[in-house]
């Protein structure tokens, strides 16, 4: 368990550092005329990016929280009588729930750098119209410009997380439970996860939008404080 907690500790500290490299990157672009709007969504992106990852990979049981609320008969794509079979004790519905939040930190940590990379797309066209937009328009935006792609990156490293080899929990309820495939677990559960990142992006957004002055940064504070871009 200690080890656990180790490496979890570890990936905050990676998770952190990338998007905090991202955001010095950034700064580099405020003193360029023309450019406020445009460095002000990307740095308001890479904020709420940063805090959502952070307090999904943190120690605190989110995705405890999320798998109990996607159920493992969805995750595994069978129905609950026949998952009831399998799951004869509270401790193996627990493991394997603890699995499967273990699995869902993988996912998240390979969706973050592709999250920062793909920051840099927001233009100066749409820059100005997302400054002005509801309290998600940043997060709704960057998700429909990558499309799948969280997905597409998470499913490899979902499939390798969940094989028996790795998982000997995940692998005994897979063995058990006749029809099931590594593949179709990983993306099913590949998508939930996509949906609970953007959600929580757009959660962190939506509270700088409402209080700037909390993320002591200039740029921000000057753009989403200011009543007439309301």
């Amino acid at each position: 368990m200690t080890d656990l907690l180790d490496q979890h500790t570890g990936r905050r500290a990676f998770l952190a550092g990338g998007v905090a490299t991202g955001a010095l990157a950034l700064a580099g672009c405020t003193s360029l005329p023309g450019f406020g709007f445009t460095d002000a969504i990307r740095r308001l992106l890479v904020l709420s990016s940063e805090r959502a990852f952070a307090r999904m990979t943190a120690d605190g049981g989110f995705w405890d929280q999320q798998v109990g609320r996607i159920g493992l008969a969805n995750i595994m794509g069978t129905r609950g009588n026949i998952l009831a079979g399998i799951l004869t004790s509270a401790v193996f519905k627990d493991q394997l729930e603890d699995a499967f939040a273990d699995v869902a930190v993988r996912g998240a940590e390979r969706a973050a750098p592709v999250v920062a990379d793909a920051v840099r797309i927001v233009g100066i066209e749409a820059a100005e119209q997302l400054v002005r937009g509801g309290p998600t328009a940043a997060t709704a935006f960057l998700r429909g410009e990558m499309g799948n792609t969280l997905v597409e990156a998470m499913v490899p490293e979902l499939g390798d997380a969940i094989r028996l080899a790795n998982d000997p929990v995940i692998g005994r309820a897979i063995a058990q439970l006749s029809g099931v495939d590594v593949a179709g677990v990983s993306n099913r559960f590949s998508a939930d996860i996509n949906d609970a990142i953007w959600n929580e992006m757009g959660i962190e957004e939506a509270a700088i939008r409402r209080d700037p002055q909390s993320t002591n940064d200039p740029l921000l504070i000057g753009v989403f404080g200011l009543g007439s871009l309301r």
